[in-house]
């Protein structure tokens, strides 16, 4: 995929750079030393991420879904919504998280899901958190991070053109797709 070029107002992504950075970031997690007993992501974004992460560790992933990126066809923050139930393959949340989204933007979302996982889940016993991109205006700060943005792009990542893709546009997708 050709991808434009960035700009501090915009950065570009194609799927093997979106795919390194996931790899970097395994990378610095590792190379911390850092030990950890499951890895959650918040979805959507962090649901790529966490995955790949869930296979090279081979650690059991759980989900959380959230929301807050909604308005004007996703590209303003809006209200928060953090779901009732996480979704885990083994067991529950306890012991050693690693949290994972894909960027931490405004650090709103971050932090109120950091409050609310702690409150709700007393058995955890740490809880480090894990990102690509760490935009300059956050006021969050990741304990794991590929990318710190300080002019604060608009991140435009490879699978943005499923937000305005619809089912019955698939067919025309997917010639496009084929002849290149």
């Amino acid at each position: 995929m050709n991808v434009p070029s960035s700009t501090e107002r915009d950065l570009w992504v194609s799927w093997d750079q979106y795919h390194r950075l996931i790899e970097k970031l395994a990378l610095a997690v590792h190379e911390s030393g850092w030990q950890f007993d499951k890895i959650l992501c918040l979805a959507r974004g962090g649901v790529r991420v966490g995955d790949v992460l869930s296979r090279i560790y081979d650690m059991p992933l759980g989900i959380l879904a959230t929301s807050s990126y909604r308005e004007a066809a996703g590209t303003q923050q809006g209200q928060l919504d953090i779901a009732q139930f996480i979704t885990i393959t083994r067991g529950t949340l306890d012991g050693k998280v690693l949290l994972v989204d894909d960027m931490v933007d405004t650090g709103m979302t971050f932090n109120r899901v950091r409050d609310h996982l702690i409150t709700q889940f007393p058995a955890i016993t740490e809880l480090r958190t894990a990102v690509l991109w760490w935009k300059g205006h956050s006021h969050a700060t990741p304990d794991y991070f590929v990318e710190k943005l300080p002019t604060n792009p608009w991140i435009h990542q490879p699978f943005e053109d499923y937000d305005s893709l619809r089912p019955h546009q698939l067919e025309s997708w997917v010639r496009k797709g084929e002849r290149g």
